[in-house]
């Protein structure tokens, strides 16, 4: 419970025959400091009954991505990717591997490899309020397919499709 930081009534009642009262509840978390007092504002209640409660929250700022690193599934690039990596794969030198030393660069030259394929392939997607975790490339095909054609059956098949994708 939050204790106010002015000792004054919460509920103003309209009947001169009723008495004004502290009823009003303010739950915030518990066990923190910053958290554990409010202030009572009585004049801001306008037509109301009840006297405003307010209290401030520190909002910590917090960076928070807007863009992402991905290969999309099935696409052009993820073939490629794959490909980079089989091929790389299939280029790493293990015989005579008899020594630690040989063992790090064959595992050096792997990941590196993996790092370049990646970067080579990869795709930046920014990240807004409306992003679909579900979107793929047969939605954007079929949005697209709706948007220069402007058929019926075409939106259709974009509806389709998202119902299946979704699904």
């Amino acid at each position: 419970m939050s204790n106010p930081t002015n000792q004054v009534l919460t509920r103003y009642s309209g009947n001169k025959h009723d008495s004004n009262s502290v009823i009003n509840l303010m739950f915030l978390c518990n066990g923190l400091s910053k958290l554990d007092n409010h202030l009572i504002y009585p004049n801001w209640r306008l037509l109301s009954d009840h006297a405003s409660l307010n209290i401030v929250i520190p909002i910590v700022e917090e960076h928070i991505n807007s863009k992402k690193c991905s290969i999309i599934k099935d696409s052009k690039e993820e073939s490629t990717f794959i490909k980079d990596l089989t091929t790389s794969i299939r280029n790493i030198n293990i015989f005579n591997m008899s020594d630690i030393t040989s063992l790090d660069r064959a595992v050096n030259d792997f990941a590196n490899t993996v790092e370049n394929a990646w970067e080579k392939n990869l795709k930046i997607i920014n990240i807004i309020k409306y992003s679909k975790s579900w979107w793929d490339e047969s939605c954007s095909r079929n949005l697209e397919s709706y948007r220069l054609l402007k058929s019926l059956e075409n939106w259709r098949q974009f509806q389709r499709t998202v119902k299946n994708i979704k699904w």
